[in-house]
């Protein structure tokens, strides 16, 4: 992301906001990988095929979090092969077809015509191991660029600019555009996102992944809002009884449960072993996601 003021010091709200994103370890961990194959330090690597002889994993998958970064290993890779790309894509194109009929998240999507649900489906890829077919993707990805507070700046290139772009997208309300994400926000984010993985089948077909895959997404998720991890559960929940489908179609794809309340007010609503988050395993003491329970 670029942008810089008189001095050749970058102070805008914008770019500062990307330089606390940048500090994620697992962000950083992204751009590393990126540097290297720039760099050519790195082989080419694509996807592999899942492996026919191998056995169903079925057991509990401990969130394997080191030094506060999401790592890859060889039970990962085989939960994300059990699945395979295709099955994948069917869930994220799904996810954002939903994001674009909902009022709330439709407003952090510029533009329809990317292919968000291809990307996201790369990126669990890469993330749980099988290859780099995501950051292979962000080296041909076109150059994008927005105009915030009349400066340029090349974003969409990787998760902490597409952050910055979704907060200032020109969809949103004035009084709104270049504010973070609320709990609000990410929680109708997870709740739509889990949603669609039910909808396609993941929660049935693929529940060792699914079990892991929520927890993974409650450890991501901090990012973007660090008051909703105690919220993942309850969003996975939420898309099991068709009550609630019902009751938000019913009010025109909103959410509004979660309108109107204080962090400490929803909290309260979960259940009590749910309500503690303590941040990474970094943590003498670590909570859900990084433990069992």
């Amino acid at each position: 992301m670029t942008g810089l003021s008189a001095d050749g010091i970058d102070r805008s709200p914008a770019a500062t906001a990307l330089a606390e994103l940048a500090a994620d370890p697992d962000i950083t961990q992204e751009r590393e990988t990126l540097k290297l194959f720039e760099s050519n330090a790195h082989p080419a690597s694509t996807q592999m095929e899942a492996a026919s002889h191998m056995k169903p994993i079925v057991q509990f998958v401990p969130l394997n979090v080191v030094a506060g970064a999401h790592k890859a290993n060889s039970e990962t890779r085989q939960l994300v092969q059990e699945v395979g790309l295709s099955a994948l894509r069917r869930f994220t194109t799904v996810f954002y077809k939903r994001c674009e009929t909902d009022p709330l998240l439709d407003k952090f999507i510029r533009r329809h015509t990317d292919p968000h649900g291809e990307r996201f489906s790369l990126w669990i890829m890469e993330k749980f191991g099988d290859g780099t077919p995501w950051t292979q993707e962000r080296k041909t990805r076109p150059r994008d660029v927005m105009v915030i507070n009349s400066e340029k700046f090349e974003v969409s290139f990787d998760r902490s600019s597409a952050h910055v772009a979704a907060w200032h997208s020109p969809k949103r309300e004035p009084h709104k555009w270049g504010q973070h994400f609320v709990p609000e926000d990410a929680r109708t984010w997870m709740r739509v996102h889990f949603w669609a993985a039910r909808e396609v089948g993941m929660f049935d077909e693929y529940p060792a992944f699914m079990d892991y895959y929520v927890r993974f997404i409650g450890h991501f998720v901090s990012v973007y809002s660090s008051k909703s991890p105690p919220f993942t559960r309850e969003s996975a929940r939420w898309s099991a009884d068709p009550r609630n489908i019902e009751q938000y179609f019913a009010n025109g794809n909103v959410m509004k449960d979660l309108m109107f309340k204080t962090v400490s007010e929803a909290v309260a609503e979960l259940p009590k072993n749910e309500r503690i988050y303590t941040g990474s395993s970094r943590d003498a003491e670590p909570s859900w996601p990084y433990k069992c329970s």
